[in-house]
């Protein structure tokens, strides 16, 4: 019996060595500063803060890869999870986005902080930082609202949204 213990502890030792030799690759683009959600709305830095803290490890080119993303199959999930997340939204190329779709991204992530579905409670379990307060929850619900109307005024030619000529 000790033998057969011994045999799939090789095979498991071998199994787990050699998936560290394959999977998804961890990439971080080079991003265009000017592409940035940043460097496209009107952004307060305390917000800016926050999206870089709560936000941008799985919704930018930005991401800071931990050390468990290099350990299959931990990894695999960490980086499909960060693929799925820049395809979802990308803070680091928000001008792919026309006007509309930045209104819509805006209240997704409204929708999504106040009711308590960002960040991902599998992500905070690990990064602790990136849990959002109250007030985090507050000022980014207040800039998403504040920057809709901006772009709504924008793209009404200027009139506040419900004006008359």
């Amino acid at each position: 019996m000790k033998r057969v213990y011994k045999w799939v502890g090789i095979t498991l030792a071998t199994a787990f060595v050699g998936l560290q030799f394959v999977g998804p690759a961890k990439t971080n683009a080079t991003a265009d500063e000017t592409r940035t959600i940043e460097a496209r709305t009107n952004m307060p830095p305390e917000v800016a803060a926050i999206l870089r803290r709560s936000c941008e490890d799985c919704h930018s080119s930005h991401t800071n890869w931990p050390w468990y993303s290099n350990i299959a199959p931990v990894s695999w999930f960490v980086i499909n999870h960060v693929n799925d997340g820049r395809r979802v939204m990308n803070l680091s190329d928000w001008a792919a986005y026309d006007q509309r779709k930045e209104r819509m991204y805006l209240g997704r992530i409204a929708d999504a902080v106040e009711s308590g579905g960002m960040p991902l409670d599998s992500y905070t379990l690990l990064h602790h930082g990136a849990r959002l307060s109250p007030a985090d929850v507050a000022s980014l619900s207040a800039w998403t609202n504040q920057e809709s109307q901006r772009l709504a005024v924008a793209q009404s030619g200027g009139r506040a949204a419900g004006q008359i000529e």
